[in-house]
């Protein structure tokens, strides 16, 4: 290991508890704020938040759980994985893309059955595992938070979401299969 690995290594293990500390010291000691006060305002505002969201989580893990229970996800991999095939792309990576906008738990599970089940350092953990840092839970993000805020007409950022979702799964495809390949 090179001498600039372990500093990284060792900033990078220090940098967030020092930002724990950091942010209230410098909102208390600079700023002036109430630091104790203004988290538990901002705690109880939290609850509201949370109260108000559980109806649109549970409507979106209803619809998550009725996709993959009805074999609509299973249909949709086994029209699309001779494509996969064809173009040396490991097919096992496609429910990734599918899941990964739906669903934060059930795809980073799905990752991590990949991952048990290939390995790590395989280009199938590989493409895996960067797919989830370049994809995000779309429609979680529109559920959540557009409902929380009351936001009724949400077609165009779901139109650039899941866009964005596409590009960056056959970005981390190509990249890795280029990098790693």
């Amino acid at each position: 290991m090179s001498p600039l690995y372990s500093v990284f290594t060792s900033l990078s293990a220090w940098m967030i508890p020092a930002i724990i500390v950091f942010i209230p010291l410098y909102a208390a000691l600079r700023r002036k704020v109430p630091v104790y006060e203004t988290f538990v305002e901002g705690a109880k505002d939290g609850f509201g938040t949370a109260i108000n969201i559980i109806p649109h989580l549970v409507g979106m893990m209803v619809a998550i759980s009725m996709f993959r229970s009805s074999g609509a996800l299973e249909l949709m991999l086994s029209a699309v994985r001779p494509l996969f095939d064809w173009a040396g792309i490991p097919s096992e990576v496609l429910p990734l893309g599918i899941l990964r906008p739906l669903t934060g738990a059930g795809s980073l599970a799905f990752t991590t059955d990949l991952i048990q089940t290939f390995g790590p350092d395989s280009m199938i953990g590989r493409i895996a595992s960067t797919i989830q840092g370049s994809t995000d839970t779309t429609l979680y993000v529109l559920t959540v938070y557009f409902g929380a805020v009351g936001i009724r007409k949400s077609r165009y950022a779901l139109k650039v979401g899941l866009f964005s979702d596409l590009v960056g799964f056959f970005a981390a495809i190509l990249i890795c299969l280029y990098i790693f390949g």
